[in-house]
C-alpha cells in the first residue's frame, strides 16, 4: 500500500524573523510603536537583539518590507487572540432559516419560535418563509396572519428589517437580532430565576408554616381552631377527628 510522501515544497511561514527576511533595507517599527525609518536589515536585527526582541516582518509586499521590533511569542498571541474575537463576530452575519405553512399546528409553532429565539439569542439573523400550496394561494391574508403572530412573538429578541412580502408562492421577511442591551433574557435563562416568595394580600411577607414533628403526627393542640371546622377533603379519614370510647368495664 503506497503512503503519501510529504510535500517537497511546504507552505511558506506566516511570518519572517530575524535572519530569514531576506530584503537589504528594512522600515522599523520599533517596540513602542514608533517608526524608526527605513535602515539596513543587519542594523535592525541588532536593534532587535539589544532589546532582547525579535525582529518580525509584518508587511512583506511593501517597498521596503515593513518589520516590527516585539517579542514574536506575545506577537502570536496576539492575533490568535484577535482571530478568535473576530469569529465570535461572524454570527451576525450568519443567516437562519424557518419555514412555515397557513396550516400550521399552534404547537408546532411553538417549536418554530423556540428555534428562532435561539438563533436571534446567538445574533443570528433568521428568514421567515411561508409558502402557499394549491389552493390555499385562495386565502393568502391567512398565511400573512401567522407570520404576523410569529413576528409578534419574536419581538422581544429581534425586530422585522422590513414588513412581510407575497413573492410568487411565499411571504418572506428577514429578522434581525436586537441588541444585548435592549433584548430579552433567553427563556432558559429567565426560567432559572429563583420562585418569588409567597405573599399576604396586603403584599407582607406570609408566614412560614410550623415546622412538622418527626413522624409527621400532629398532636391535636397544636391544630388550628378553624381547621376543625374544615370539612374533611377527599383522602382524608371522616373518622380521623373522633376520640376513641372508653373501654368497657
Amino acid at each position: 500500500m503506497s503512503r503519501p510522501f510529504p510535500s517537497r515544497n511546504p507552505p511558506p511561514p506566516l511570518h519572517r524573523i530575524n535572519g530569514k527576511i531576506r530584503a537589504r533595507e528594512v522600515r522599523v517599527i520599533g517596540s513602542d510603536g514608533q517608526q524608526v525609518g527605513v535602515i539596513p536589515l543587519g542594523q535592525a536585527i541588532v536593534m532587535a537583539q539589544n532589546a532582547g526582541l525579535d525582529l518580525v516582518e509584518i508587511a512583506a509586499t511593501a517597498v521596503p518590507p515593513v518589520c516590527r521590533i516585539v517579542d514574536y511569542g506575545k506577537f502570536k498571541y496576539e492575533l490568535s487572540k484577535k482571530e478568535k474575537e473576530g469569529k465570535k463576530h461572524q454570527h451576525s452575519s450568519e443567516v437562519k432559516e424557518v419555514q412555515l405553512s397557513p396550516t400550521i399546528d399552534p404547537h408546532d409553532l411553538g417549536i418554530k419560535k423556540d428555534h428562532a429565539t435561539d438563533f436571534l439569542c446567538e445574533d443570528m439573523k433568521v428568514k421567515v418563509s411561508l409558502r402557499f400550496r394549491g389552493r390555499q394561494m385562495a386565502h393568502t391574508e391567512i398565511g400573512m396572519g401567522v407570520v404576523q403572530k410569529f413576528l409578534r412573538d419574536l419581538a422581544p429578541w429581534g425586530h422585522p428589517d422590513n414588513q412581510p412580502k407575497l413573492v410568487g408562492r411565499s411571504i418572506n421577511v428577514m429578522i434581525s437580532p436586537l441588541p444585548k442591551q435592549k433584548r430579552a433574557k433567553h427563556p432558559s435563562e429567565a426560567g432559572n430565576a429563583a420562585p418569588a416568595k409567597p405573599t399576604t394580600p396586603d403584599g407582607a411577607a406570609a408566614p412560614a408554616p410550623a415546622p412538622r414533628p418527626p413522624g409527621g403526627v400532629i398532636r391535636a393542640d397544636r391544630v388550628p381552631t378553624d381547621a376543625a371546622s374544615k370539612p374533611a377533603s377527599f383522602g382524608e379519614s371522616p373518622f380521623s377527628g373522633l376520640e376513641a370510647p372508653p373501654p368497657a368495664p
